[in-house]
Parts: C-alpha cells; structure tokens; sequence
C-alpha cells in the first residue's frame, strides 16, 4: 500500500475530512444562578490557573529534521466579532491566531526576530519572532516549510499551497508581491500532518474558560509526535469589552506573534529544512 493511499485511509479513520468538531447539538454556557459576576470571574480566574498548572503546556515525543511540507488537516475557519463575543465558540483558546489562508500561511512564511528600538532581539525558545511572508532575498534563518498540502472541505482533494514572489508590475522602485499559490497536489503525500481539536465543555466555558489541543502526527505510523493544550480565559463580553476572546488570558502563549501559535509548536517538531 503506498503512502498516498495510507494517508487517505489515516484521514477517513481520524474523522479529520471536516472543519467542524461534530458536536451532536449545541451547547450553552450559564453560570450557576447564584453566582455574581465577580464570583463567576473570580472562579473562571482559579479554574484557569489551575488548568495552566496542571495540565496544560507542549509536549515534544520526537523531532524530524529536514522536513520540506507537511498536511494540514484542518485549517482554522474564519472568525469575526460574533465569534469572538461567542462563549461557546470552539476556536476560542486561539482567538487571535489567523484564519484560512493567513492560517496556511503562518507555516510557509520564515520567522524574523523582533526588533525593540531598533535591534533585533535574538531568537530563542523561550521568545520567537514573527512570522514573515514579504520578499526577502538570500536565505533564511529560520525558514518555513516550502509547501503545504490541504484537503479541501468540500471536493475532499488534497491541494498544494506555496508561496511566490512576483515583481509587481506597476511598481516603479522593485517592489515585490508574495502570493499564495495553490495547485492539485502531486502523490506521495506529506508523511507528517498537523491537526486541531477545540474543546467545549460547557462547564468550564460557564466559567469563561476555553481549551483546545494541537497535535502533530506521522500520517504512516498514525503516531503523535507531539501535542500542546491551551487554555484560555476572559470574562464575558461587555460594551467595554465586546470581543473578550481576543483579549482573554492563555496558557501557553507567545509574546510576540500569537497569530502563528500553532506554527510555533510545530516546527520545533518538524524541523523546516534549511536554506542553501
């Protein structure tokens, strides 16, 4: 059986075809009646620390070097402010990581160090970068992956994305635009994919308190290389507050480039090949 194949049956038996998280009917959150808003805040508040303390962080049980692409097999749907206001929104715990295409993205762009008044500050494991998809001539320190492969929702085929650069033609001065170019992909498939599952507990989302786990897995041994769960936790949505989730307290988290997370933990797993 030759690894496309194997892929695609790994897919179906993963249940990871759809978008959705196959909730049988919808939940709704309500705190217990006698609780005051500062009880419930203040609960939510302990609840998340508890989870941050105890459970919640990256796991790494083996890294792959050189790796050139990979399969998403699930790509964070778009959000706007009613989901953001949402308390049972399943993408809560990564609010503020990017959607559709800047999803992709995030995996295919190279990481650049943050520059505080004017210097970059080295990048290390305890503080990356930001992710970065603009021109840049020569290689990379630390590069993205080269392709990505998807499978799309709705036809269930499995598409390649990668970025190009193309002189933009009205620029007087060279300047260059960064596509995101997407084509039927070639077998075999990507060994490694990445994927996510949003929690809803309606408990816990009462509480203002959101989870979710990334995973990443070989698609040929259907073995999970590594996983990280995040919690998330803010209060409810308020005039002076309207979209809570995007301003709510995470575990773990990244002080510079929260939109690319996900990213983030991977590639400390799968390690993008370098740059000649």
């Amino acid at each position: 059986m030759n690894l496309a194949y194997r892929t695609t049956l790994t897919l179906i038996a993963l249940g990871l075809f759809s978008g959705c998280d196959g909730d049988p009917a919808p939940k709704v959150a309500s705190a217990p009646a006698e609780m005051t808003p500062l009880q419930r805040a203040e609960a939510g508040q302990a609840l998340w620390k508890e989870k941050c303390r105890t459970v919640a962080g990256e796991k790494i049980y083996k890294m792959v070097s050189d790796v050139e692409g990979l399969v998403l097999l699930k790509v964070r749907p778009k959000a706007w402010e009613p989901e953001w206001a949402d308390p049972m929104w399943p993408g809560a715990a990564f609010a503020r990581e990017g959607t559709a295409e800047n999803y992709i993205n995030t995996f295919l762009g190279y990481e650049e160090a943050f520059a505080s008044g004017g210097v970059p500050r080295p990048i290390t494991k305890e503080y990356r970068g930001y992710i970065n998809t603009s021109y840049k001539p020569g290689p990379k320190q630390y590069p993205g992956y080269r392709y990505v492969d998807v499978i799309d929702s709705e036809d269930k085929q499995r598409y390649r994305y990668i970025l190009v650069h193309k002189p933009r033609p009205t620029s007087k001065i060279g300047w260059t635009d960064t596509l995101l170019e997407k084509s039927p992909a070639p077998d075999p498939a990507p060994r490694y994919g990445v994927t996510f599952e949003d929690h809803v507990i309606p408990e816990e989302r009462a509480l203002g308190v959101a989870s979710s786990t990334v995973k990443v897995i070989d698609l040929e041994t259907n073995e999970v290389l590594g996983e990280m769960l995040r919690y998330a936790w803010s209060t409810p949505a308020s005039s002076a507050n309207p979209s809570p989730w995007l301003t709510a307290y995470r575990c773990p988290d990244h002080a510079v480039g929260t939109g690319a997370a996900t990213r983030k933990f991977v590639d400390q797993i799968l390690i993008p090949r370098k740059e000649q």
